[in-house]
């Protein structure tokens, strides 16, 4: 009992009297007497997961708040702002007004080729000497080979229509000789039109020149100069004997008969002794001696040669003719120019565009289409366009590669049908379609190419601007917007000067005088005012 009552007086409650039962007291673990590590480590971990939950918290919301608009912010946001001008500064420029055209590059006046070959006498078979496609057409060249013979390629505008020969005449003898002379050969007399002797050896010379035998003439005309020839033969013979005869005529007696003739007058006189002494016809005798003498006289006068002095000169008349026609036979044989074997072309030298015939096959129209050697930009522009273009206007030529080439204006003419090959140039207005619907061709001779760009240029159609006005340099210019007209109806624009912030900036007015309009800006010349590069001009509200 004294047990549990000093158990019930133990620790316990104080002061109550009563003693609580003493429990035993646990035992400490082995490591209590350690500081505890694991317990701290937790403790600064959770701190640093709470600051973070905090951090991340915060951005959320500050990225809410941007999201979320009340409807009074979306109210203010859907007002439109308020009204200002719209101002542009002033500047610096240069103002030029073109017109600008669509062209195509063409070689110029393309002309299809015929060959005449009704002279051949047989089929008009193409041998040799076809062109290739864009070669060139040169005087004294050979445009293509028939039936073995060149067509000779002269300068001219007359075409070949007949074979020149001698003795013919007429102005495509005149254009020969011309034709001849520009290649360096003398024709002879250049202002005859006359195809002579010494045509005929220009044209064997030409010949030579470009590398093929000259043609000769046919059968017909040898055989009548061998005739010719007989003829005038013939004709010396008959003369020369006429002239031995009257030759002799005019000798008078020779020496035999003037002898024969002294002794006819002696045997007469004998005879008539004879028959005086001898009693015979003393009269017959007489006459006979009378007869003798008298013949004998006869041979001492000059002669009679009316008759072979008639004869001589029919012979000589005979001569002259067939010397005549030996030499008009003759002519026959000088060198012609057949007409099948010349092409006369104009503005040499010429680009062959296509060619239409094939070695071997047989000519029966035309053989080849040429042009100009020379590249060209032709273009179709309105009347009020045209207005504006001159001829040696510079231009400015836009190639396939974007890459541009300068150009001149070479001529402007009315064209003869309608074409769309105007693009609208900075000038056009229509003006001039109104009036009448006229159009015109305008065409453009390019500068100095290099192969590259001719090939780049050929057969398309591109973009030319020709300038008509240009202020030549960097002008002051304002937008065509910024102009307003005054009372009396002058030009002015609304500047707007600044006092130092935007809420105090003011306007002002100022007269201006403008000058080159293009491209939606136009050039201010004076001002009366203040009005510099830079400042705002008022455009709109």
């Amino acid at each position: 009992m004294s047990a549990s009552g000093q158990g019930l007086d133990g620790p316990g409650a104080p002061g109550t009297g009563v003693d609580t039962l003493a429990t035993p007291a646990p035992a400490d673990p082995p490591d209590a007497g350690r500081p505890r590590r694991s317990f701290a480590l937790s403790g600064n971990r959770l701190i640093v997961l709470v600051a973070g939950v905090a951090a991340l918290s915060l951005v959320a919301g500050i990225l809410l708040s941007r999201l979320v608009v009340s409807p009074a912010q979306a109210a203010a946001d859907a007002e439109p702002p308020a009204a200002g001008a719209i101002t542009v500064p002033v500047e610096k420029r240069v103002i030029a007004n073109d017109v600008t055209l669509r062209a195509d590059a063409t070689y110029d006046d393309a002309v299809s080729v015929k060959i005449e070959t009704g002279d051949l006498g047989g089929p008009a078979v193409v041998t040799g000497q076809v062109p290739e496609l864009g070669a060139e057409l040169g005087p004294a060249g050979v445009a293509l080979e028939i039936a073995g013979r060149p067509v000779v390629v002269l300068p001219g505008e007359l075409p070949a229509y007949r074979t020149l020969r001698a003795g013919v005449s007429g102005p495509d003898v005149l254009q020969l000789k011309a034709a001849l002379a520009a290649v360096g050969i003398d024709p002879g007399r250049a202002d005859d039109d006359r195809y002579d002797a010494a045509t005929a050896a220009a044209v064997e010379r030409l010949y030579a020149q470009v590398g093929y035998p000259a043609p000769s003439a046919d059968e017909e005309a040898e055989l009548a100069v061998s005739s010719a020839r007989e003829g005038v033969r013939a004709a010396q013979d008959s003369l020369d004997a006429a002239q031995a005869a009257l030759t002799a005529a005019q000798a008078g007696a020779s020496d035999v008969e003037k002898l024969e003739s002294d002794n006819a007058v002696r045997a007469a006189e004998r005879a008539l002794t004879a028959a005086t002494t001898e009693g015979g016809d003393v009269p017959g005798a007489e006459d006979a001696l009378r007869l003798a003498q008298a013949q004998r006289a006869a041979l001492d006068r000059p002669r009679e040669t009316s008759a072979e002095s008639a004869a001589v000169e029919s012979a000589r008349r005979q001569l002259a003719d067939a010397q005549e026609a030996l030499a008009e036979a003759g002519t026959q044989t000088l060198t012609p120019l057949p007409v099948s074997e010349v092409l006369f072309l104009a503005g040499l030298p010429r680009r062959v565009d296509e060619v239409l015939v094939q070695r071997g096959g047989t000519v029966e129209g035309p053989v080849m289409s040429v042009s100009g050697a020379t590249l060209v930009l032709e273009a179709s522009a309105a009347a009020s366009d045209a207005e504006l273009l001159e001829v040696g206007a510079p231009a400015t030529v836009t190639l396939p590669d974007d890459s541009e080439v300068a150009a001149t204006v070479s001529s402007i003419e009315t064209s003869t049908g309608g074409g769309d090959g105007e693009e609208g140039g900075d000038t056009g207005d229509g003006a001039g379609d109104a009036a009448g619907g006229r159009r015109f061709v305008v065409t453009l001779a390019p500068g100095d190419l290099t192969p590259e760009q001719v090939g780049a240029l050929q057969g398309q159609n591109v973009r030319v601007r020709v300038p008509v006005s240009s202020t030549g340099g960097e002008v002051l210019a304002v937008p065509l917007a910024a102009l307003t007209a005054g009372p009396g109806g002058e030009s002015r624009v609304e500047v707007q000067r600044s006092s130092g912030s935007d809420d105090s900036a003011e306007t002002e007015l100022v007269d201006v005088e403008t000058g080159l309009a293009a491209g939606g800006f136009v050039e201010i010349v004076s001002a009366d005012g203040e009005l510099d590069e830079g400042d705002l001009v008022v455009v709109g509200e």
